[in-house]
């Protein structure tokens, strides 16, 4: 549990990039722990049918946000305290990638993600960080083993090398406050991120037991980096 969250039985985690994968599997895992959640992203109708699963707006709030939006990551933060009166934990986690190679993006789509994973994780971490000061409370960041080696040609992986520079630097800045920070950095992943589904892969669901086990650590506790492999993988 988060260090002296705002409600004993029931501390809020918000999650971006909510609607699918990682953070879907996050939501699920932390209600059933017993977490009220905050679920953001783009698509509302997904966020809402989710919501709803997870038992409703006493427990589940939905939250449209576009990350790389100032104002609605503001909108976000205020609508969690408005609904939920404090903020326990934060989880940056809405992202996506791209084909490997210089010459096989196209740049809008460069664009588009080093917004949504730097800029955009940047600014979750900058609409928290008030209100997980007054919690004493916990913010994780996804990044990925691509964050950690470097991919031939991988704008993606280019990235992630920020958010997990992002997480160090957030740390960092944040010792001496209460707060707790945490890197995710998971390898294969099968989830809607791909395309084509991988094989010998990851689950979200593996995913989200990590993010759990870092959120459960007594509050003197700070694990800093999870970064996990499938068995299979080799790099």
């Amino acid at each position: 549990m988060p260090n002296e969250p705002s409600d004993v039985t029931e501390p809020v985690l918000l999650i971006t990039g909510a609607s699918s994968g990682i953070g879907a599997a996050t939501a699920r895992q932390a209600r059933a722990a017993g977490w009220r959640v905050v679920l953001a992203a783009r698509s509302i109708d997904r966020l809402q049918q989710l919501a709803e699963e997870l038992g409703g707006p006493d427990h589940a709030l939905a939250v449209r946000c576009d990350v790389t939006d100032w104002d609605d990551q503001q909108r976000m933060v205020q609508s969690t305290l408005d609904s939920f009166e404090a903020l326990d934990a934060a989880f940056a986690n809405a992202g996506f990638g791209g084909p490997r190679g210089f010459l096989k993006d196209t740049p809008e789509h460069w664009r588009e993600m080093i917004l949504t994973n730097v800029y955009g994780a940047a600014l979750t971490v900058r609409a928290t960080i008030p209100a997980l000061t007054a919690s004493q409370g916990h913010l994780l960041l996804t990044s990925s083993v691509a964050g950690r080696r470097v991919l031939a040609g991988s704008i993606y992986s280019c990235t992630k090398h920020a958010v997990t520079a992002m997480g160090e630097a957030a740390r960092q800045d944040l010792h001496g406050s209460g707060v707790r920070v945490t890197l995710i950095e998971p390898g294969m992943v099968d989830t809607p991120f791909f395309e084509n589904r991988p094989s010998d892969a990851l689950h979200d669901e593996d995913v989200a037991r990590a993010v759990m086990f870092a959120l459960e650590q007594p509050p003197h506790v700070n694990v800093n980096e999870i970064l996990l492999r499938p068995t299979a993988q080799e790099g």
